[in-house]
């Protein structure tokens, strides 16, 4: 059962994908599209590209080296993607800090796609064989945005901690998903990379990153559909920032960049 091409195999990688859809119909439907514009696009385009992947997977047409190109482009999308849904996070922690958030999301941005395009350009000139250099190139690309999607929510839940600054309950649902599934496939990816490792359990691990993905579109649908009860809004009310001397720190940050924003 644990095996590729298996019926789990088959779930594990259509289902997450299909609920991720009809998500994004809902956000949709909801209006949540306009607060959240960016997550919205993930939802839509990052599904449509996984399902090319599995076609060209199935496909007995399509050829290996075909089916990396197409990983190779879902890559290449979804990598800044995720960047700009990490900026958007950003800005809407930041929101009472217009310069802050601003230049925030725009270096998140920024480097983001300077790194994925640095990480594509040394996986395409590495020294590795034709045959094999697709693929190195395609999972070291991907242990790049992964690692860089990682790193940034750290640091934007550190600074969030450290200003006293709430998540409301969308936006930290969000930021949950995305850094467990970043999480996971690094964890796993290490393990991988030490080698040595027996065929069923490197398809262990692969079925631990797809189940994993899994509940993160359940950690999406839960705290972007489901109404926070009244017990939850009393102990955590949707507020900005909290009260504290790091919330004045923040302020002069953002009257500085201010004046810089407008010499």
């Amino acid at each position: 059962m644990l095996q590729a091409h298996s019926f789990l195999w088959h779930y594990l990688w259509i289902a997450p994908n299909a609920l991720l859809l009809v998500l994004a119909l809902l956000i949709w439907k909801r209006g949540l599209h306009r607060t959240f514009p960016t997550f919205f696009a993930f939802a839509v385009l990052s599904p449509l590209g996984q399902f090319a992947l599995y076609t060209a997977d199935v496909a007995p047409g399509v050829s290996a080296e075909n089916f990396w190109r197409v990983d190779w482009v879902t890559l290449l999308i979804e990598g800044p993607l995720k960047f700009a849904l990490v900026g958007e996070i950003f800005a809407h922690v930041f929101g009472s800090y217009a310069s802050v958030a601003r230049l925030g999301r725009l270096l998140i941005r920024c480097v983001g796609v300077a790194l994925v395009l640095a990480a594509a350009l040394a996986a395409a000139y590495a020294p590795k064989s034709s045959r094999f250099g697709i693929i190195y190139g395609a999972h070291r690309l991907e242990q790049t945005i992964y690692f860089i999607v990682a790193g940034l929510l750290v640091l934007i839940f550190f600074l969030s901690h450290y200003f006293r600054l709430s998540l409301d309950r969308p936006l930290f649902g969000i930021a949950l998903g995305l850094g467990i599934s970043a999480c996971v496939h690094l964890a796993t990816w290490a393990i991988i990379a030490n080698g040595g490792l027996a065929d069923s359990t490197r398809s262990l691990l692969d079925f631990v990153g797809m189940a994993t993905y899994h509940v993160c579109v359940l950690i999406w649908w839960y705290y972007l559909l489901v109404p926070a009860n009244a017990r939850d809004k009393k102990e955590n009310p949707p507020q900005g920032p909290l009260a504290g001397p790091p919330v004045e720190d923040l302020e002069v940050w953002n009257e500085e960049m201010e004046r810089l924003l407008h010499r």
